[in-house]
């Protein structure tokens, strides 16, 4: 890499984003979110986990035959099954890249069941057999911050000779700290020779809140590509944010002088999409792409702003590509605007998806005197609108609620079929989910129930999130209404149409359990 100053970004949202109980992504989802990275400029897409699934091997090799700029990268592990299979997934890429692994730390290796010298043998017939197949081969030491110094410079020195172009180390467990991150990567550069030859990589987790600060310590010391996940995505606490550690470089660029080449205007709009497809909506006080991040309250703080943006704002809602101007629309409004603020908000629909999002547009502006743009996000992010694809559908709700008690009258379609139910519970909407229940008989568990208003109000739009399990599985389901009962049960069936397309793709008795990390 000539650019010293150059950081690459790797985005692995498809790979370790989805990896989060309940983020599964269907095909079409996993294509639409690879296409905006690669038009963001994202250098290093890691598109999936070729041998844990058919489907996930469907979806990389179709990630690598539209790619049109970025490096498409499949994950494999020390195996040379899973290395053969992930090269048939990205070869058919213009850049494909390898990426394998292999727990390093003594909990890893006692798992594993190997000796250091047998690891090391691991690791040379590894990544050889990777690179004899791909020029672009990425090696990590699974659990690198918890691994003793001498045997990771050992084994990083072994992945380097047998063909490893970037060397990624991962903080598997978000144990580490700034000053350790970078400490590590100035050692491995210092001490293992042909280091200078490869790039050196850092994956951090968000365990104990220090990921997007390690990550950052890690560039400073030498590390030249930043592994994240749009919205911080990832197993447990997630992972480092693309958005915290892009606009971090470019805001405070004059102490760290690195340049990424990612398209900011993109990151509200990704953000969102990745939100909408995942069903982890983004918590308010979110850095960078949080509701909160650039609302004022304290009155200090908005006479400051009215007079200096500068003041109180270290950026400008126009480098994420946020509308500065949160301008209502109303049931005057037409489909052109409607397009033309869906595109402000990051939002590209086409035709058929425009019909149905304005006749839900219009029965909103019914409701509502002012339709701003925190409504219009909503209802974009409604994973749980009625379509006639779905198993099951809601037609009608009606509740009772009072001192004297809690009914609900509800009519649901399922696969056609129109049934009526009349139920109780303590409080309405344990009515109306008791209800579901007695149309639709399951075993899944409910984990979450959350709540948030859209906007002020006493006409705002509540935004209602749902998780379901059943055997494993995890589900999610969103949906907002101003009417906060029925979208709580318009999430609730959303999740449940997820969990029945899961229960096919798996079947009800199967197996769910997902492909082990480790290999004896």
């Amino acid at each position: 890499m000539s650019d010293k100053n150059r950081v690459l970004i790797f985005d692995t949202t498809l790979r370790d984003g989805e990896q989060s109980p309940g983020a599964t992504m269907t095909h079409a989802e996993k294509l639409e979110i690879a296409g905006m990275l690669d038009e963001m400029g994202v250098d290093i897409i890691e598109a999936g986990f070729p041998i844990a699934s058919e489907g996930d091997f469907a979806a990389v090799s179709e990630i690598a035959r539209q790619a049109k700029n970025s490096v498409i990268c499949g994950l494999a592990r020390a195996q040379l099954p899973d290395i053969d299979r992930c090269w048939e997934a990205v070869k058919h890429a213009k850049r494909p890249r390898i990426h394998t692994f292999i727990g390093t730390s003594p909990l890893h290796r006692a798992i594993l069941n190997l000796t250091m010298d047998q690891m090391a043998e691991r690791v040379e017939q590894t990544v050889s057999h990777a690179r004899n197949l791909c020029d672009n081969v990425q090696w990590s030491p699974m659990d690198a911050t918890r691994t003793e110094h001498d045997y990771l410079c050992r084994v990083v020195e072994i992945a380097i000779k047998a063909g490893a172009t970037t060397i990624n180390i991962p903080d598997t467990v978000g144990y580490t700290a700034p000053r350790e991150s970078a400490a590590l990567i100035a050692m491995l550069l210092e001490r293992v020779p042909g280091a200078d030859e490869v790039i050196f990589a850092t994956h951090c987790h968000n365990d104990l809140g220090m990921a997007t600060a390690n990550s950052l310590a890690a560039v400073e010391a030498g590390a030249r590509q930043i592994e994240c996940t749009i919205n911080g995505l990832g197993e447990r606490a997630g992972n480092t944010a693309l958005e915290e550690v892009v606009m971090a470089m470019k805001v405070r660029h004059d102490i760290m002088p690195f340049d990424t080449g990612i398209d900011t205007t993109k990151i509200m709009g990704l953000s969102r999409r990745v939100a909408q497809v995942s069903g982890f909506p983004v918590q308010f006080n979110k850095a960078i792409v949080g509701k909160n991040a650039f609302l004022h309250e304290s009155g200090i703080h908005q006479d400051g702003v009215l007079k200096n943006v500068e003041t109180f704002e270290i950026m400008r809602p126009a480098d994420i590509g946020l509308n500065e101007a949160n301008i209502a629309m109303g049931k005057h409004s037409g489909r052109a605007a409607l397009r033309a603020k869906l595109a402000d908000l990051g939002y590209e629909v086409g035709d058929n998806q425009l019909k149905d999002v304005f006749v839900r547009f219009k029965s909103l502006a019914d409701r509502k005197k002012e339709v701003y743009d925190e409504d219009l996000v909503a209802l974009m992010q409604d994973s749980s609108a009625n379509t006639g694809d779905d198993h099951l559908q809601v037609k009608h709700l009606r509740v009772i609620c009072g001192s004297d008690g809690q009914s609900a009258d509800l009519t649901m379609i399922v696969e056609g079929v129109e049934k009526t139910v009349h139920a109780t519970g303590d409080g309405p909407v344990d009515a109306c989910f008791n209800a579901v229940r007695q149309i639709f008989p399951h075993d899944a568990r409910l984990q979450l129930y959350q709540v948030h208003a859209v906007t002020e109000g006493t006409d705002a739009q509540a935004t209602v999130s749902v998780r379901l399990e059943e055997d494993g599985r995890i589900v999610n389901g969103q949906a907002a209404d101003t009417d906060t009962i029925l979208a709580s049960v318009k999430a609730y069936v959303g999740a449940l149409n997820h969990l029945i397309l899961r229960r096919a793709r798996t079947g009800r008795d199967a197996d769910t359990k997902e492909i082990t990390m480790y290999s004896h």
